[in-house]
């Protein structure tokens, strides 16, 4: 007979963790099956995020922007260092050993709230039972009232530049690069091509994005965009826009990648290359063919604003479901499904999903940009206050951006707030809060904001809306 569960998720994932967690805290019996191996050839938690993605890749990024800061701003500082080296395995292991307390600590939050963890591939039946293939490749079934789809994304594969994992690398094999290649070449410039870039840029190689789109970061709002544009480029990222990849060539140690852009066919060489040209979902046999539930035309599961797919108690979360692929979204989506399943009333506001771009300086923002306003017709006023007039900013070395409020001119509400700039993830969070309870520009800047900090900046761009900023000249005067 098999065993029965009150929720079954597949996928331990920070959508499918996060999940197992709620559940079993609001007193169901949970399990939750995860596939993924380690380094070490054991089953390791926490999905991508965890693994291969967000946590990896910020050691990585703090890593070499420690290096970049000792290497060419503490003198600014009036401290001296001699010569600075990068020991580039001792960065990697330091991110492995990151990784690994990361991924036993979410075992161990599974174990004390009672999870039972199955190790293995799971795949979802009919009649709401999991079928669950061990490592060892002997099948079991389970039964549940319940199942949470949470398998995640992989990187996507383009034929032109097929990933070898020794010169041609996807982001996975980016994280494992030993040594600092001479000329990297990264095709897409989306939030990993540009991290990824930013890191061994940082460290001395001679970087080139290759971004097939005419526009640099369409989602992000135009006026910060080119700011990134200027400020990267100025690191040394060369961004080559418009520029669509037609094959490669390795040869030894290097690869030559062709491409078309507006000058015509066009070659370059480089030691290493990352593809990063985005994420598609990991449906391969998760459902059988009669488990009932729907996949739309690219591959997502279908389901309704709730996470529910068209099989009844059977949901999906994360990254295989529509919107944006970010770890914070698939955990919320977790929590909103498990306290339903629980007969709570639970709901997720999707449109104040904040985005984070981690290079130096951050590029975040949540909520509409001007132009995605723009083209709805709404009336705007628009507040921006230069990092270059924070006292707090200026301490720090550290004043490249802005801050953008968007507020609609007629009622005041705060509808956008982008940052680029040191802390903008954290500057974008706050104003996430805000928003979230239908703050007004208004508010914003009636707020106290303790002195000197980053935060001010967001206070001075809210002022600046209606005319009232104190530390940089208004647009307007109200």
């Amino acid at each position: 007979m098999s065993q029965k569960f009150d929720v079954i998720v597949i996928g331990a994932g920070p959508g499918g963790y996060v999940a197992a967690i709620r559940a079993a805290q609001l007193g169901l019996k949970t399990a939750c099956i995860e596939k993924y191996q380690g380094k070490e050839g054991k089953t390791a938690l926490g999905g991508t995020c965890l693994n291969v993605g967000c946590i990896p890749s910020k050691a990585l990024l703090d890593s070499s922007y420690k290096f970049h800061e000792a290497h060419e701003s503490f003198n600014v500082h009036g401290i001296s260092t001699g010569e600075v080296k990068m020991d580039v395995a001792t960065m990697i292991a330091r991110k492995d050993q990151i990784v690994k307390n990361l991924t036993g600590g979410v075992a161990a939050l599974l174990k004390a709230n009672g999870v039972t963890v199955f190790e293995g591939h799971g795949k979802l039946l009919a009649g709401k039972q999991v079928e669950v293939t061990g490592l060892d490749g002997n099948k079991q079934t389970l039964a549940a009232d319940n199942v949470i789809l949470a398998s995640g994304s992989k990187p996507v594969d383009i034929p032109p530049a097929p990933v070898d994992q020794q010169v041609i690398l996807d982001s996975t094999g980016a994280l494992d690069i030993q040594s600092v290649p001479g000329r990297l070449g990264v095709i897409g410039a989306g939030v990993i091509g540009l991290e990824l870039g930013s890191v061994w840029a940082r460290l001395g190689s001679d970087v080139t994005v290759i971004e097939a789109m005419d526009k640099f970061l369409p989602a992000a709002d135009e006026q910060i965009a080119k700011e990134a544009f200027k400020v990267l480029t100025k690191q040394g990222l060369k961004i080559r826009l418009g520029a669509r990849v037609t094959g490669s060539k390795v040869d030894g140690n290097q690869v030559t990648v062709n491409f078309t852009d507006a000058d015509g066919e066009q070659n370059l060489t480089f030691d290493k290359l990352i593809v990063a040209v985005g994420r598609r979902p990991v449906t391969t046999d998760l459902l059988a063919t009669d488990s009932g539930v729907d996949l739309d035309e690219r591959g997502f599961i279908f389901v309704d604003d709730y996470c529910a797919t068209s099989v009844p108690g059977v949901f999906a979360i994360g990254d295989v479901v529509r919107g944006a692929m970010l770890a914070h979204k698939a955990s919320e989506e977790g929590v909103m499904v498990a306290e339903r399943i629980a007969g709570h009333k639970a709901q997720m506001n999707y449109d104040l999903i904040p985005s984070v771009i981690y290079t130096h300086p951050e590029i975040a923002w949540v909520g509409k940009s001007e132009q995605a306003l723009k083209a709805e017709g709404v009336e705007l006023n628009i507040g921006t206050f230069p990092f270059a007039a924070s006292g707090r900013a200026m301490a720090a070395n550290d004043t490249t951006g802005l801050v953008k409020v968007i507020a609609d001119a007629k009622t005041d509400r705060v509808l956008g707030v982008h940052v680029i700039g040191p802390s903008a993830a954290e500057l974008v969070q706050q104003g996430a809060i805000g928003m979230e309870f239908g703050t007004s520009a208004e508010d914003l800047g009636m707020m106290v904001f303790s002195h000197p900090t980053l935060s001010e900046a967001l206070h001075e761009a809210a002022l600046a809306v209606n005319g009232h900023a104190i530390h940089v000249a208004n647009r307007k005067k109200r």
